[in-house]
């Protein structure tokens, strides 16, 4: 039988064991690897040279790995739909102000019986066909049907509809600047204007409500003026609708892009065969319209670019509207797509709570 003192010490002993294992739980909370773990031994019959063993290996090995978890992708794309609803204004604002330029600028067009249509390359080659600009127009309405379907699909539809209004406005703004500044006369002598007004401004307005109304086409008896013809804003539907559905669309549905891509090529060249446009009329609108795209999916897809020094399109005047609109998306735009209504809406979803496998073994 052991003794008194015999026994008094070997509590000790435990006891300080029992401190020492303490310590080592602490130290293994703080980040110490699972195989540190592992090498200690778990049988529960070690004895205490699995523990000295154990404790020995967690203060020779102090050096722990720090392993991130990345982050989810999602929160680095927030919808923000109120920026998406001031570029909407921002686009109609413009949209409108382009139809105040039109009645601005038709007051200035020249008779073409005095001042006859200016030479055109392509009109030398190509005689006119009546029917072709309502070609045009029907082509961009299924092209903006199509994009519009699309868009309610998209998951981050709000990011992708502010940077479609953003550039449309942009580009109607550059053309009431351009319409304005170079008055061209009419295209062709089968052009019919309507009568110049002068100073009556109720018929001004008036016909600027009827070409909103009707949505600026001719197919629609809405566009019965002159003036507007550098650039082409038919032209810059056709291209900058193509170039969203393209850019926003998985890269294997090579048949959809080659779809979309000949509405819009026939449509452009419709306006041409139609000479309700001067080919330099088309080429400007195209080029315009693709590098500004171009432009700015450059900066909003590759993100060193916009704290790059050597990044001239900062010195662009829309550069701070970009950071505006672009400030938290820090990755580019996935092709990912969802219903646009979720069903069952919340209120009708089982409000159940959903247990994990670990939260259910924590409550055993």
């Amino acid at each position: 039988m052991a003794s008194p003192e015999l026994l008094g010490e070997r509590d000790l002993v435990e006891a300080r064991q029992d401190i020492h294992v303490e310590e080592d739980r602490a130290e293994l909370a703080n980040g110490v690897p699972c195989s540190s773990l592992n090498a200690a031994g778990e049988d529960g019959s070690g004895g205490h040279h699995s523990k000295r063993g154990h404790r020995k290996g967690i203060r020779k090995h102090r050096d722990y790995i720090k392993i991130s978890v990345p982050e989810s992708r999602g929160t680095n794309l927030p919808l923000e739909w109120w920026k998406t609803g001031i570029a909407f204004v921002y686009a109609v604002f413009n949209l409108v102000l382009t139809t105040v330029m039109i009645t601005i600028v038709h007051e200035r067009v020249p008779a073409k019986e005095n001042n006859p249509p200016l030479p055109d390359k392509f009109f030398d080659y190509i005689d006119r066909v009546n029917w072709a600009f309502s070609v045009t127009e029907i082509n961009g309405m299924v092209l903006v049907g199509i994009w519009f379907v699309q868009w309610l699909f998209l998951r981050y539809k709000a990011i992708v509809g502010r940077r479609y209004f953003f550039l449309m406005g942009t580009l109607y703004l550059y053309r009431c600047v351009t319409m304005y500044i170079t008055t061209l006369p009419v295209p062709g002598m089968h052009m019919t204007c309507a009568p110049k007004l002068y100073g009556d401004a109720q018929a001004k307005v008036h016909r600027i409500l009827q070409l909103i109304s009707g949505g600026g086409l001719s197919i629609t008896g809405s566009h019965i003026m002159c003036g507007d013809f550098l650039y082409s804003g038919h032209t810059v539907m056709l291209t900058l609708t193509y170039l969203f559905i393209k850019e926003y669309s998985p890269r294997s549905f090579w048949w959809y892009h080659l779809m979309c891509w000949l509405l819009s090529a026939v449509g452009v060249v419709c306006i041409l065969v139609a000479h309700e446009h001067y080919t330099v009329d088309v080429v400007v609108a195209y080029f315009v319209t693709s590098r500004l795209f171009w432009w700015y999916h450059t900066m909003a897809n590759v993100q060193t670019l916009r704290c790059s020094a050597y990044n001239y399109l900062t010195n662009t005047w829309w550069n701070p509207v970009f950071n505006f609109f672009e400030r938290n998306v820090q990755t580019q735009v996935p092709c990912a797509f969802c219903w646009p209504i979720t069903w069952p809406p919340a209120c009708f979803k089982n409000s159940c709570k959903r247990y994990s496998m670990v939260q259910s073994i924590r409550e055993e």
